[in-house]
């Protein structure tokens, strides 16, 4: 059938319009998608807030005081357990949205198994930090002064902290600590728990750990928790303690 050629050129002109509108709405849609795709990897990412944080040294880097085949167990089985059971602990819950440190002051709200995972957690990345190749020696500078005024010399210190882990029965930590009126103390807390927490029996803000389970010693000092205890003075990072002594003072707004 033969058209008018004025309204072939109308009908060929609406096609292509349209044609050309779905095309339009179609990538308005793809960068809608693009853009929320982004939101959606950057909200994922906000709560994705726990990580298992890498060691600051190499396996072997504590040694001989101790041992590369220990601090390997150590970290990439027992504290890469308690990080994927508190994961575990915590899915589905208000908690993954929290930050670690308001759950741990606030323990006792959660069930054990947050307590026991979240506290491993805790504790062996605080302990890690704590340390260094090659550390050792005395504190210096306003550190110093503090543990001398404390406890009357650094060996008095060194004794107490070393009694605490040797004393403490069965598995658990000796801390050194400020309390909320700027004095450092000694202690030590069973299984994971730490001074942080409101269920522990002197609380404060953690300086210095040292961790006394087994699985810390075990492979080479065996049952000899005193030698373990003896050789970790040589691995101490007083330059790591002295910055968190120094940032405790300012969150109590203490100069």
């Amino acid at each position: 059938m033969n058209k008018n050629p004025l309204t072939l050129k109308i009908i060929v002109f609406g096609f292509l319009a349209l044609q050309y509108s779905f095309i339009a709405k179609a990538q308005d849609t793809t960068k809608y998608l693009a853009k929320n795709d982004t939101k959606n990897q950057n909200n994922m990412s906000t709560m994705n807030k726990f990580e298992f944080k890498p060691l600051p040294y190499s396996y072997d880097a504590l040694e001989p005081s101790i041992d590369k085949q220990t601090v390997e167990i150590h970290y990439s089985k027992h504290h890469k357990a308690y990080f994927d059971n508190f994961m575990i602990a915590i899915k589905g819950t208000a908690m993954e949205s929290m930050d670690i440190m308001d759950i741990i002051r606030n323990i006792s709200k959660y069930p054990m198994a947050v307590r026991n995972n979240g506290g491993g957690y805790f504790n062996h990345t605080f302990y890690w930090e704590g340390m260094k190749a090659h550390g050792g020696g005395v504190p210096t500078g306003k550190l110093s002064e503090a543990v001398t005024k404390t406890f009357s010399s650094f060996d008095e210190f060194k004794k107490q902290f070393s009694d605490a882990g040797k004393t403490r029965f069965g598995s658990g930590w000796a801390w050194l600590c400020l309390d909320p009126k700027g004095t450092l103390f000694i202690c030590s807390t069973p299984n994971q728990d730490n001074p942080l927490m409101d269920i522990a029996e002197k609380k404060g803000i953690p300086l210095l750990t040292m961790d006394v389970w087994e699985h810390a010693y075990y492979l080479k000092y065996q049952n000899k928790r005193a030698d373990y205890i003896d050789a970790f003075w040589n691995v101490v990072n007083w330059e790591e303690v002295a910055r968190r002594y120094e940032t405790a003072l300012k969150s109590l707004k203490i100069k």
